[in-house]
C-alpha cells in the first residue's frame, strides 16, 4: 500500500503532493513500481496536528481519489469521518483505512457496512481529536489485542462482514519506543484475532529514536527493516512511503522464503 498524503502538514511528506498534478504523478509512479493499493489521506494524524473540518478534507482527497481510480488503481481512503468515507467511495475508493477503528464518528460503521467495502481498523488510544492521547497500558501487547478485538466486535455488530475486516496495531500512535518494539515483536499473536493484518511503520518516529534522531526523510533503512520484520510475522498488508524499495525488499524476502522450501530429499547421505 503506497501512501499518498494530500496534506500540507503530514509528518513525513506534508505539502509535497497536495496539488492535483503532484498527487496524480506520485500515485502513477507508485503503481508503476508495484503498489497494489494507493492510500489517500487528507488529514494529518501526527502528534499535535490540528483537527480538519470534513468539508476541507473532502476537497483534498476527492480529486486525488478520482485521479487514482481513473488510472485503474485500487484506492483506499485514510480518514475517520463518515462524510469523507461517503465522498471517497462515491469518487472511486475501494477500501476505508480508519485510524480510529471506526470509533471517532458514530456514523462510520454504518456507512462502511452499507457500502460492503473492506475496512482497516487501527488501534489508537485517543478517543477525541488527539489519537495519541491516553496511551496508558498495563501490558501494551495484551491491551492493544483486546482493544482491536473490541473494535472488531463492534464492526461485526454494525453489519460489517468478517471477511472485510483488516486489523492494524497502530505503531506510533500513543505508544512509547519500548511499547512499539513490544508490539512489533508480538505481531504473530495478532493473527489469533482471525483477520488479515496491516503494518504501518514506514518512517515512524521509533526509527529516528533508534538512529541518532534521523529525520523522517532519512529513515528508509529502518522502514525496510520493519517491513521485513512484518513479513516474517506473516503481516499481509504494508503501508509504506517508499514503494520501489519496499517491493524490492519483498521480492528478495520472498525468494529467500521460497528457496527455504526446496526439497533436499535427494541430497546424498
Amino acid at each position: 500500500m503506497g501512501i499518498l498524503n494530500v496534506t500540507p502538514d503530514s509528518f513525513s511528506d506534508g505539502g509535497v503532493h497536495d496539488s492535483p498534478d503532484a498527487a496524480r504523478d506520485h500515485a502513477a509512479a507508485m503503481v508503476e513500481v508495484g503498489a497494489a493499493i494507493i492510500d489517500v489521506g487528507g488529514e494529518s494524524t501526527r502528534p499535535g496536528a490540528k483537527p480538519l473540518w470534513e468539508g476541507d478534507e473532502i476537497e483534498r482527497v476527492v480529486p486525488a481519489i478520482s485521479a487514482c481510480a481513473a488510472m485503474g488503481a485500487a484506492v483506499s481512503v485514510d480518514t475517520r469521518k463518515a462524510a469523507v468515507i461517503e465522498a471517497a467511495l462515491e469518487s472511486g475508493a475501494h477500501l476505508v483505512n480508519d485510524v480510529s477503528g471506526l470509533a471517532h464518528d458514530p456514523r462510520s460503521a454504518e456507512v462502511v457496512a452499507r457500502a460492503g467495502c473492506p475496512v482497516v481498523l487501527m488501534h489508537a488510544p485517543g478517543t477525541g481529536d488527539d489519537l495519541h492521547d491516553g496511551g496508558d497500558y498495563a501490558n501494551v501487547v495484551f491491551d492493544v489485542f483486546d482493544a482491536l478485538r473490541a473494535r472488531r466486535d463492534a464492526a461485526l455488530e454494525a453489519g460489517i462482514a468478517a471477511a472485510n475486516i483488516v486489523l492494524d496495531p497502530g505503531i506510533g500512535f500513543g505508544k512509547t519506543l519500548a511499547e512499539n518494539l513490544a508490539l512489533l515483536n508480538a505481531l504473530p499473536l495478532f493473527h489469533a484475532l482471525g483477520h488479515p493484518l496491516m503494518l504501518g511503520a514506514s518512517r515512524k518516529r521509533l526509527i529516528g529514536a533508534l538512529s541518532h534522531e534521523a529525520p523522517a526523510e532519512a529513515r528508509l533503512g529502518g522502514s525496510v527493516a520493519l517491513l521485513v520484520k512484518g513479513m516474517d510475522a506473516g503481516v499481509q498488508l504494508h503501508r509504506v512511503h517508499d514503494v520501489a524499495e519496499s517491493v524490492q525488499a519483498r521480492n528478495v524476502w520472498r525468494g529467500l522464503r521460497d528457496s527455504a522450501l526446496t526439497d533436499f530429499g535427494d541430497l546424498p547421505d
